[in-house]
């Protein structure tokens, strides 16, 4: 059986920057060096810059014991590009169903908090290229338009350094303006100096995961009633037809929106 494919999903973090397309990622080349150790500053002084660019605390606790593919450093900011997708009450019946079943299998399986398809790896940007950077991809995304797209096939998924699996719906129609998009990405990833998306990827909706490596129990048998599911269900091809109406960037806990022509 051959290995499940890889996800640029970081091992911890926001589920918003867990989606990613199939294929062997890399480290982000824009990762700044360690900085030198620094004398410790004074709470009084800190509480008089609410405004600095310190990133997000990191905590895995609050990630279900999930540990960072790269460590949180003061001003780098975990940024990812992407398309929303705001579940309809029909989609959440449909994967209460997938969850209900592939926990027959996987016990540990749990609901996704968001739902999206990834656009680009997870990289890091210091806190004074965020702006420029988001300014960036607004000027890319400023000539592509709105298109529907297709996600039925149920596909399971790995990030790279097997601490995590995902139960994902892969988009089957609608891949060209996908691909067209990450160009425009790519490009933006090129200037600063980043990780571009992966080479052959595979464009999907993650709606499930775990902690480990359960692509074995999750393939074979369980992938084909899971996709059994997914066609049975009522109205299914309608469902999952989605509209794709604006990419977004969410770098560390800031939200950047960009409308589609």
């Amino acid at each position: 059986m051959s290995a499940a494919p890889l996800v640029g999903y970081s091992s911890s973090g926001s589920e918003d920057e867990a989606e990613a397309a199939a294929g062997a990622g890399g480290r982000p080349r824009g990762q700044s060096p360690v900085p030198s150790q620094r004398l410790p500053v004074p709470d009084s002084v800190l509480h008089m810059f609410p405004g600095t660019e310190e990133g997000p605390e990191d905590d895995s606790a609050k990630h279900g014991g999930r540990v960072r593919t790269f460590p949180h450093e003061r001003g780098n900011w975990a940024t990812h590009v992407y398309i929303p997708y705001e579940a309809r009450e029909d989609f959440l019946d449909l994967l209460d169903a997938l969850l209900l079943h592939a926990q027959t299998y996987v016990t540990r399986l749990v609901r996704m908090e968001t739902f999206h398809l990834s656009l680009s790896q997870s990289v890091v940007l210091r806190h004074h290229w965020i702006l420029p950077f988001v300014q960036a991809l607004k000027d890319r995304m400023a000539c592509c338009h709105r298109f529907c797209f297709t996600a039925n096939r149920v596909k399971i998924y790995t990030n790279q350094e097997k601490t995590r699996t995902f139960v994902g719906l892969e988009v089957t129609s609608g891949n060209t303006q996908f691909l067209d998009l990450v160009s425009e990405v790519d490009r933006v990833m090129e200037e600063f100096d980043l990780t571009t998306f992966y080479q052959d990827p595979s464009f999907h909706i993650s709606l499930a995961w775990c902690v480990g490596d359960a692509h074995l129990q999750l393939e074979g048998q369980c992938l084909r009633e899971l996709q059994e599911i997914v066609d049975e269900f009522e109205d299914s091809e309608m469902l999952l037809r989605v509209h794709a109406e604006q990419v977004r960037c969410k770098s560390g806990n800031k939200f950047f929106s960009m409308p589609l022509k």
